[in-house]
């Protein structure tokens, strides 16, 4: 590209920041009709010919009477709840989320805009120009899919009973213009930025981005799509109805974690974890360092494997293992303590044992995978820096401390950041075998996953209970790393995931 052009551009794009309040204008006022249509108290969908529409849903009088004929897109899955028209709750539940997703975004926008100056690289107006054309797609689908919605509804109940209203047109209309306004600011900030837009990203690189393709399709249907089913967590399911039709509940799928003790399982969930990942790193990191200092090639090789086996063992084969060796009568342990003239422990009915041991197994099982991942970080150090602390007269010792623990600092957080986003995810496995259904030992060993377990197989057609759980699981965990990862970022930001 000439530079002379490019200097013109960039001379040109701020001349034109001059005449960018009007269009800065535009956009605030696409943002406000937008988040005012958005307002519960406007109607994005009215129901007409409310008699024939309530009878052909088959709806009493007494329910009938409960219905306001005004939704807007906010609220509507009230309506489908309470006439319990499980076939529009689906479509619904996306509307709401998309809508949602529109106000954020906007929201996101203002804020970005009002802090623009503080951004780096002068790249704040932007980024806000990229939250404003994300919120307004949004808005957009918001706007289609309530169209949408009600030629769906219509179709299936063979009449006109329901009607888009004004809001729907106001917010589409908005949102195209609003987006149209800002693709102009945004084309004038990159110019000044030197940015080149993801078209002209995939021009130049097109081979890279058909590499990811195969990336893409399979985080698509492995990840993405089965995401849908989060939608059990608010059905009551049954197999006549499918998914998409089975009656809409609302949050009455989380009312059996209130009732099942959430605190405690929460507690003991957490807790667990928070040993796993301290203690497990620790020995992790531990072990790591005294391998790579194992001057014997061959004795290294066979320390690394030993410590390695236990993560291949089942956890089938660990119960029988720690069966055999804490069973009352003929259990290994009891064997030795009696041998010693002391009186047998019964660990199968004695709570306070087993946290101390699902702990040392699960450390057991586990140190070895942890530990190839920090041995392959120390592998990598530069054998450089080691012999210049020789040089200046360092020892083993302080080598250690000043040299390879603080290069293993960006592993190790890394790997705690994705232990803490499962922080909520208990090793089922390991409780569940090793634990079972003793239920003498649930106080001290009972966890989200197993509690769960326990109820999806005990109560038939409990598939929204366990989703629900796992949905209250994966939300708590997203917290948790988001909020880690705000920490980490503050700190030191280049250790960060994002």
């Amino acid at each position: 590209m000439n530079p002379s052009m490019t200097a013109a551009g960039r001379a040109a794009a701020r001349a034109g920041r001059s005449g960018d309040r009007r269009k800065l204008a535009a956009m605030g006022l696409c943002a406000l009709v937008i988040l005012i249509c958005f307002v519960p108290a406007f109607p994005w969908i009215r129901a007409v010919n409310t008699e024939a529409l309530y009878g052909t849903m088959g709806l009493k009088a007494s329910v009938a009477k409960k219905l306001s004929p005004d939704h807007s897109v906010l609220t509507f899955l009230s309506f489908v709840e309470t006439s319990k028209q499980g076939i529009l709750g689906f479509w619904s539940f996306l509307l709401l989320i998309v809508s949602a997703a529109a106000i954020i975004l906007i929201l996101a926008a203002g804020v970005t805009y009002a802090i623009r100056n503080r951004i780096a690289e002068g790249k704040g107006m932007l980024r806000a120009c990229s939250f404003f054309q994300k919120g307004m797609i949004f808005s957009l689908a918001a706007a289609a899919g309530t169209a949408g919605l009600t030629i769906f509804a219509n179709s299936h109940y063979g009449m006109t009973g329901f009607a888009a209203g004004w809001p729907v047109y106001a917010a589409g209309a908005a949102g195209a213009c609003g987006y149209l306004v800002s693709k102009r600011i945004e084309k004038q900030e990159m110019i000044l930025c030197r940015e080149h837009g993801f078209i002209e990203e995939f021009r130049r690189n097109w081979v890279l981005f058909l590499f990811l393709v195969p990336c893409f399709v399979f985080f698509l249907i492995n990840n993405y799509l089965p995401m849908t089913g989060i939608y059990f967590a608010f059905t009551q399911f049954n197999f006549r109805d499918h998914l998409f039709a089975s009656p809409f509940v609302g949050f009455k799928n989380f009312e059996f974690l209130v009732r099942s003790e959430i605190l405690h399982l929460t507690q003991n969930t957490i807790l667990y974890n928070i040993v796993f990942i301290v203690i497990g790193n620790i020995l992790q990191i531990f072990f790591a360092i005294l391998i790579s200092h194992v001057a014997n090639k061959r004795m290294r090789k066979i320390s690394q494997t030993m410590i390695f086996m236990p993560y291949f063992v089942s956890y089938v084969i660990l119960r029988v293992l720690v069966f055999n060796m804490f069973e009352y009568e003929v259990g290994l342990v009891n064997n030795f303590i009696t041998s010693m003239g002391m009186e047998r422990i019964d660990f199968y009915n004695t709570p306070e044992y087993w946290p101390w041991l699902i702990t040392a197994f699960f450390l057991w099982k586990n140190i070895g995978y942890g530990m190839v991942v920090y041995l392959a970080t120390i592998t990598g150090i530069s054998t450089e820096y080691y012999e210049a602390a020789q040089i200046d007269g360092a020892n083993i010792y302080q080598q250690i401390r000043y040299i390879t623990v603080p290069l293993l600092k960006p592993t190790f957080i890394i790997l705690l950041l994705y232990a803490l986003g499962g922080i909520m995810k208990g090793q089922f496995e390991l409780f569940y075998q090793l634990v079972g259904n003793n239920g003498t030992l649930f106080n001290a060993t009972d966890i989200f996953d197993t509690y769960v377990y326990r109820i999806t197989t005990t109560q038939p057609l409990s598939m929204g209970m366990g989703t629900a759980a796992g949905l209250f699981q994966s939300l708590f965990g997203f917290l948790v790393i988001m909020i880690t990862n705000l920490c980490i970022k503050r700190r030191n930001p280049e250790y960060a995931l994002f």
